[in-house]
Formats: C-alpha cells, sequence, structure tokens
C-alpha cells in the first residue's frame, strides 16, 4: 500500500496563512471583530456609567450581533472631542453637544428619554448667597465648560442684571459641588436637577436651589454616519428593550421615564449653547 506523500512544512504553513487570510478578506468579519463603541458622556464617574448603562449594552449587542463596550471619557469637553474625531459608533449626550455632533460630525439622532432634563443653581440652606445678586465677586462651581448645566448657569448669570464678575470653577461631579458649597468654599455651584435628586437625603435637605432652568433636550442617542445602516435596527431594538422588564427597571432607577423621539427642531433650539462647545474646543491648547 503506497504512502500518501506528506507536504513540506513550509509549504502547509504557507498553504494555512492563505486560508486565514481569504477568511479575514470575507466582508464583515474584520469589522465584527472590533466592538461597537458606545460612548456616555461623563455625566457622573465612569463607574457608575458602565455599571448604569449594562442593560442598555446587552439589548443592542443582540441587536448589532458583535461585541458592545461602553465607553466615557475625562470630562464633557474630551468628549465632545473624541466624538466629532468620530471615535463613538453610538454617543450618548446631553442636547447641546447632540446638535454639535449633528451639524458638525453628521450623526443620527435616534431617541431620547422622556424625563425633562433641567439644570439648578443650588446654595447652602441659610447662606446670604438668596439671588443672583448675592453671587456678585465669589465663585461658583460648574461641571466643565462643556457641559450643558454648566453652560446654561453661566448664561443665567449673564441675563441676570448683566453678572459677569464671578469666578467659575470646575470640578468632576455633582457630589463634588454640593459638598464644596456646603463646606463654605463655593456660593453657589451648578447641577442637573436629576443629580441633585441622587444626593444622599441629609445633603439635599443642607441645599437651597435658586432657580430652576426650563425643560431642555437631555441625553440623546446619536449614531455615528459611518454606521446610518443600522439606525432603524437600533431604534426599534432601544423601543423593544424600552417595553421589557429590565428596560422598565432601568427607567424607573434612573428616573427616565421611558424613550422618546427627537426631532431636528427640538435640537436646533440647542445651537447656541452647541456654539459655546465650538468656542471652548477651539480654546483648547
Amino acid at each position: 500500500m503506497s504512502k500518501r506523500p506528506r507536504l513540506p512544512v513550509a509549504t502547509f504553513l504557507a498553504g494555512a496563512l492563505a486560508i486565514l487570510c481569504s477568511l479575514w478578506a470575507i466582508p464583515g468579519r474584520a469589522q465584527d471583530a472590533a466592538p461597537f463603541r458606545i460612548g456616555i458622556a461623563p455625566h457622573t464617574s465612569a463607574r457608575v456609567i458602565i455599571e448604569q448603562y449594562q442593560p442598555v449594552r446587552r439589548a443592542l449587542e443582540a441587536a448589532v450581533g458583535q461585541p458592545v463596550e461602553i465607553i466615557t471619557a475625562p470630562d464633557f469637553t474630551v468628549f465632545a472631542q473624541r466624538a466629532l474625531e468620530q471615535d463613538y459608533d453610538l454617543a450618548i449626550t446631553t442636547g447641546h453637544q447632540a446638535q454639535l455632533l449633528k451639524s458638525d460630525a453628521g450623526y443620527r439622532p435616534v431617541l431620547t428619554y422622556k424625563a425633562d432634563f433641567r439644570a439648578v443653581v443650588v446654595t447652602a440652606a441659610g447662606s446670604p448667597y438668596t439671588n443672583a445678586e448675592s453671587l456678585r465677586g465669589t465663585t461658583v462651581l460648574g461641571l466643565n465648560p462643556s457641559s450643558l448645566v454648566t453652560l446654561w448657569g453661566q448664561q443665567w448669570l449673564k441675563d441676570t442684571n448683566k453678572i459677569t464678575d464671578v469666578q467659575i470653577r470646575y470640578v468632576s461631579a455633582a457630589d463634588s459641588v454640593a459638598q464644596i458649597v456646603l463646606s463654605g468654599d463655593a456660593s453657589a455651584g451648578f447641577m442637573s436637577l436629576a443629580n441633585r435628586h441622587k444626593l444622599a437625603p441629609e445633603v439635599q435637605a443642607k441645599l437651597t436651589t435658586l432657580v430652576e432652568s426650563p425643560a431642555m433636550a437631555g441625553r440623546v442617542y446619536l449614531l455615528n454616519a459611518r454606521k446610518a445602516a443600522l439606525l432603524p435596527r437600533i431604534h426599534d431594538a432601544l423601543l423593544a428593550f424600552g417595553a421589557t422588564a429590565e428596560g422598565k427597571t432601568y427607567f424607573d432607577t434612573n428616573a427616565l421615564g421611558g424613550y422618546r423621539e427627537i426631532s431636528d427642531a427640538e435640537l436646533a433650539t440647542m445651537e447656541p449653547l452647541a456654539e459655546e462647545v465650538r468656542r471652548v474646543l477651539k480654546a483648547k491648547p
């Protein structure tokens, strides 16, 4: 019985490599190997964001058929910069940055949350800071030059008796704003109403709200234009997720109210604050 001739090792390896290369050349294989990146504006700590968005991640992973990762950025300005550089497949950020990404980088709005987004200006209860005028010459805290609550708060100061002689100091999170205000190291601070409600009850009781903003476009889901073919699938998957028990728990836990559609006209009202983000980015070294 004759033996089958063995291929030289070099020939065998070359053939195997050719097969592997042909597999990678199949359309979609290389793309599927990379995770679908959801970038979420840093409205709280990275740990909390990653934990909070796990139900959304799981729902979208099934929809896009590839691994999905949740990422954020050190601050709102860096987030906007990375989003404009096309770092995210799906971006979730407040209305003013959503308008920026739509108009300047081609992102497609998908959905937003039903719950109103409002900014508040808080002071320590019983402090002498009881109105905008009393803040003249003091230090007021914001979250970041590009955050919606900070930009709205700064505009409120300018619109109220043309107050411009306030030093704005930036900190990383709403709980830090509250602690510094209560310690007396700042007269007031800007934060979202939702984050005010998330503070410990004893901290909330020690704060007074000077003013509350009108409702504004809150966190908006935007799809990168390079993933535009996935828009109907992602839109429908999110709505389906919202109807599940896990989705309802997610909305209830985070006081989000569910998903709703968002129009181009609604986002267009945020253009003045989007322009402020452009100004901040241009000034960034």
